[in-house]
């Protein structure tokens, strides 16, 4: 378990750990049962909210739920029978990571309330020394998990803070705010919107929904899991591994459409207009809701009931975006007026400059935000160059468009067990450090692939790409690939830093030696 360290600079005590993993959702809970299963139970989990889940504890909102399968979306190590649908609700999600948390004795390990205010590496020691809410700890490895879709991104709008009314973001989701025949403006299109739309427009008294870009929104083919099914499940475990292995390689056999052949994706956009025009019978709000760009250039969204609720008489499309606020009347880009009582922003996260980044202190004292502030880039989405001993789960271009990343994360937990490992090979103190010739490479690659992938040529604006119009968030291969490449740790990408050797008198000069961190050639 912990130990109790003192520091000489400080005088005081403060806890040491072998690895301090950051966040509680899928990918922190997967990295502690990871590292329970090494044997590795020196470990904490530092957690800014109350309770663990991640984007399906912060994401409440009504009709919010995965469009990815139950039984896929979970991790394999995990499998559970129960799922009452194919594709869950928030609530039985959370369910389950709350169960893991359970079942994988990870409870001791939670510091729940605990925010992590700064983390910066100790050269000297090779240690990462971590400010939080509730006081500094040290430790020898960090595994950031964090994930992208934490921290939701809310536009400046003109004018938004004078708005009379309510204002709140999708993830941050009033439940104490009635809304009941309120004049509700939904400000966005995406996957939070097109789930929320439906729910909402039942009871307000009128909803106008502002769009930019219209989505693709493809028929959802959920329903009720049976419970015979669920019995089978139970009883006979090897047919939830071959339910989830059916999903995953119906997946697997469409990446080659998006990263390959974005041209064979017209019998999908047919589909989806069908989906459309099964619903909405006006031409005018058909062609507001048809989108002008390759489908699967932004995530294809899944509903059987958006359409049908853009069609209500109390709903109304603004094609355009919110750009303006003038006391309680909300203004779009085209000039529409609209008098609101609420806003509500489905405006997505902070995907491609994560505000953990700048929390990050690496060894030449630049942060993480710093270091990327040209772009994201990190060694097989794992490692960063100059930040020794660290790494992310969810990292850059480790996203997908059309699979589960619960299958990314345990390719990622893959690597990060490794990484481990061969620290213990190499005994004693030890870190080993990206070598920037390593991510370069290793990026240049990734970007290489991406050109002819529908992200980059569907002809769309989307979240993936950061400013420079750079897609630093998706993964351009299968799964397969992916959890290939990051099966083991190749000792060549990195550096392995020892601890600075003491000063010693020089003879003659009477000069002394000044210390630095040691770096020797792996496998030395």
């Amino acid at each position: 378990m912990a130990e109790r360290e003192r520091s000489p600079e400080q005088g005081r005590e403060h806890e040491h750990v072998r690895v301090a993993v950051i966040g509680s959702g899928f990918g922190g809970l997967g990295a502690a049962v990871r590292l329970r299963r090494e044997g590795i139970t020196d470990f904490v989990v530092l957690e800014r909210a109350g309770a663990v889940g991640g984007t399906w504890r912060d994401n409440s909102y009504p009709g919010c739920a995965c469009d990815v399968p139950s039984h896929l979306y979970s991790f394999s190590f995990a499998p559970n029978p129960d799922w009452p649908r194919t594709f869950s609700g928030q609530e039985r999600i959370r369910e389950y990571l709350e169960h893991v948390a359970d079942t994988f004795r990870l409870r001791p390990h939670l510091r729940l309330d605990t925010e992590v205010k700064l983390m910066r590496w100790d050269a000297g020691q090779l240690r990462w020394e971590i400010e939080t809410s509730r006081g500094t700890l040290t430790a020898d490895v960090v595994v950031s998990a964090t994930g992208p879709l934490s921290d939701p991104k809310t536009p400046d709008i003109p004018g938004i803070d004078t708005f009379p009314g309510k204002v709140f973001h999708s993830a941050r989701w009033d439940h104490d705010y009635d809304l009941s025949g309120k004049r509700v403006a939904m400000i966005g299109t995406g996957a939070s919107a097109i789930q929320i739309v439906p729910e909402i427009q039942k009871k307000v008294g009128r909803l106008t929904l502002f769009q930019r870009t219209p989505p693709w929104v493809m028929p959802r083919a959920d329903r009720a899991i049976t419970g015979a099914e669920r019995w089978l499940h139970r009883q006979l475990p090897f047919t939830t591994q071959a339910r989830r292995g059916l999903l995953w390689g119906i997946r697997e056999l469409q990446v080659q459409a998006f990263t390959k052949r974005p041209n064979e994706l017209g019998m999908v956009e047919r589909i989806a207009k069908r989906n459309m025009y099964r619903a909405i019978k006006d031409p005018a709000l058909r062609e507001k809701l048809t989108p002008t760009y390759r489908i699967g250039c932004k995530r294809i969204l899944l509903s059987n009931t958006y359409y049908p609720a853009l069609a209500k008489p109390n709903v109304d499309v603004v094609a355009s975006g919110l750009t303006e606020v003038r006391g309680s009347t909300v203004v779009a880009a085209d000039g529409t007026e609209t008098e609101v009582d609420a806003i509500i922003f489905g405006t997505g996260f902070h995907v491609t400059d994560m505000p953990i980044a700048d929390r990050v202190v690496g060894d030449e004292g630049l942060s993480l935000m710093e270091t990327w502030k040209d772009g994201m880039n990190a060694l097989r989405g794992a490692t960063a160059a100059g930040f020794p001993n660290w790494m992310t789960i969810i990292g850059p271009n480790t996203g997908l468009g059309n699979s589960s990343m619960i299958l990314m994360i345990e390719s990622q937990l893959n690597y990060m067990a490794d990484y481990l490992r061969q620290l213990n090979v190499l005994g004693g103190r030890a870190a080993l450090a990206a070598r920037p010739a390593a991510v370069t490479a290793w990026n240049t690659r990734v970007q290489e692939r991406m050109k002819r992938t529908v992200w980059n040529t569907g002809g769309c604006n989307s979240w993936y790409l950061d400013e420079n119009g750079v897609n630093t968030t998706v993964w351009p291969g299968t799964t397969t690939e992916f959890r290939a490449a990051t099966r083991r740790v190749d000792l060549s990408e990195y550096e392995v830093l020892r601890p600075p050797k003491p000063p010693e008198a020089a003879t003659g000069s009477g000069a002394q030696k000044q210390p630095g961190t040691e770096k020797v050639e792996a496998g030395a």
